[in-house]
């Protein structure tokens, strides 16, 4: 006969109390945290690189950019975030940074902040996190509606003719 569900509970207590709590916790898989490296640098010692160790870690097409240098508008984004991170108390999110600049390349320094990146209509928020060091803004605010396959709909078939549009 197999046990009700709210006795395998009260089983498991009763378990806990006979074996030790401590040993009980150690039977419980613990949970390990993935530790961020990009490229074999871990993130303390990428937030402290220089950028031409870092222009060295990013793929060819980025290095070339960053070899051509920065130009005004990215630099002026940069400086943004830096007084947005320095204006927020502790504890708290940076205010949003609006940009227009989907070609800017993420670089460690943008880490924690929010950008307001431009897909064409409106300014969807990204909060940067260290995995997106290297990619584009424009990576992450889509310029477009997915499709929505198989849904009544304007030219669908003659039923869906009474379907109002929204």
């Amino acid at each position: 006969m197999q046990p009700s569900w709210a006795s395998v509970g009260s089983m498991d207590a009763v378990r806990r109390e006979t074996i030790g709590t401590e040993v009980a916790d150690a039977t419980h898989k613990r949970r390990t945290f993935r530790k961020f490296t990009y490229r074999g640098v871990d993130l303390e010692q990428l937030l402290d690189v220089s950028s031409e160790d870092f222009m060295q870690m990013v793929t060819c097409r980025a290095r070339r950019k960053f070899k051509r240098g920065l130009k005004r508008k990215p630099m002026g984004l940069i400086k943004k975030l830096r007084i947005a991170k320095q204006n927020t108390p502790e504890l708290e999110k940076p205010a949003c940074v609006k940009t227009h600049l989907r070609s800017m390349i993420i670089v460690p320094e943008m880490i924690g902040s929010i950008v307001g990146v431009y897909n064409g209509k409106q300014f969807t928020q990204v909060e940067i996190k260290p995995d997106m060091v290297g990619y584009y803004l424009g990576e992450f605010s889509i310029t477009y509606k997915p499709v929505r396959h198989g849904r009544p709909g304007m030219g669908a078939t003659h039923s869906s003719r009474f379907i109002p549009l929204k």
